[in-house]
């Protein structure tokens, strides 16, 4: 029986169903614009790893021939990480007028509107002011501030919130301000690659966090873009039989030949993805890591794939495909590759969804699990 055919028959999923697959597959890459930045954040994987001992010596002509390598190759999305991306606008600007992309800021440096139109930023806040100002400038500047102030009613800025084990109360009041100043919020997770323990510490869990979450997810239904499920998966490393673990990541460099054994495992990854360093010549091993522990890591983005590319995992039931075609439908949401305005119209639906799905625990029969609305 073809179960994704009953899935479908119920309207709201087959909206979601029709606009990803209207926008097309990804072919995606990962690109540090620059090794620099303006501040030195307390966890950054970039700097934790020494990526900046990697230079950006390109001149223009160069990175233009890479651009043009990338398109000719069939690249049609870029996520821009750093160094500090607002530093670079040139280039930033160059890569927004030839592919699908969105960029992370620290929101120091606004973004212009004009040439920038349509770009989704990620503005970055690591907690309430006092641990955001902590973490990212040693006490010495209110950088969430500052970041709220250029991207007030900025319909492209979302926070990119990495909430720490420890912080969880911290989470209702920051989601407050963000959705005050006219944004929306998705969440990452803090990894204490830096060994600050006590708050910092990942391996404390996120019980209480997941809580957090869900309740900013019930009072600002249409602000949030991380699911209830997406975030216990990110948060536990845990998809059905898979615990979360460098031979079930999915964003490894396919060029890389550290990588080779691990396209040979038999595990999904994604066959066109490249994690580019910033002389935009070399790879390294996946988006955040050298020689990272995969057990420290919590991103976002890598989890988004990782649940994106099990599809079949999902097909159990509706309320599993629900999870799935949700969450592939808020990734395309976040980075504007379905339409943007309408999209958001459809946030609470989703978050009504997946939370139903959390109440559902008893087994149902199949014919129940494919009727049920």
């Amino acid at each position: 029986m073809n179960t994704l055919k009953y899935y479908l028959q119920d309207p709201f999923l087959n909206l979601l169903y029709k606009e990803i697959r209207k926008a097309g597959p990804m072919k995606s890459i990962s690109l540090d614009l620059t090794d620099e930045c303006n501040i030195r954040c307390v966890g950054c994987y970039y700097y934790s790893e020494k990526m900046d001992d990697i230079k950006t010596t390109a001149d223009e002509s160069q990175f233009d021939a890479f651009i043009q390598n990338e398109r000719t190759r069939g690249t049609n999305f870029v996520t821009i990480v750093g160094g500090e991306p607002s530093l670079r606008l040139d280039r930033l600007k160059k890569i927004y007028d030839n592919f699908k992309m969105n960029v992370s800021t620290n929101g120091i440096i606004q973004i212009p509107m004009e040439g920038f139109e349509n770009m989704p930023i990620g503005v970055s806040v690591w907690g309430n002011h006092k641990t955001d100002s902590n973490l990212r400038s040693n006490g010495k500047r209110d950088i969430f501030s500052i970041a709220l102030n250029n991207y007030k009613n900025d319909s492209r800025a979302f926070w990119y919130y990495t909430v720490s084990a420890g912080n969880a109360h911290e989470i209702a009041s920051v989601v407050d301000e963000c959705v005050a100043n006219g944004n929306r919020v998705l969440f990452n997770f803090y990894s204490n690659i830096n060994n600050l323990g006590n708050a910092m510490d990942h391996r404390k869990g996120f019980d209480k966090v997941r809580v957090e979450i869900d309740k900013v997810i019930s009072r600002h239904p249409n602000y949030i873009f991380l699911s209830s499920y997406l975030t216990k998966v990110i948060s536990t490393g845990k998809l059905y039989e898979q615990n979360w673990s460098y031979d079930f990541c999915a964003t490894v460099s396919t060029n890389n030949p550290v990588n080779t054994e691990r396209m040979k495992n038999g595990n999904l990854y994604s066959p066109h993805f490249r994690a580019y360093n910033a002389d935009f010549k070399t790879t390294r091993r996946c988006c955040v890591g050298i020689d990272r522990s995969c057990d420290s890591c919590f991103d976002v983005w890598n989890h988004f794939s990782w649940v994106m590319l099990n599809m079949k995992k999902h097909l159990n039931s509706k309320l599993e495909f629900t999870n799935w075609i949700t969450s592939m439908y808020l990734f395309y949401l976040i980075n504007r590759l379905v339409n943007y305005d309408n999209g958001v119209k459809n946030l609470a639906e989703i978050h009504r969804r997946v939370c139903d799905n959390k109440m559902a625990t008893k087994p149902q029969r199949l014919e129940e699990r494919i009727w049920i609305n």
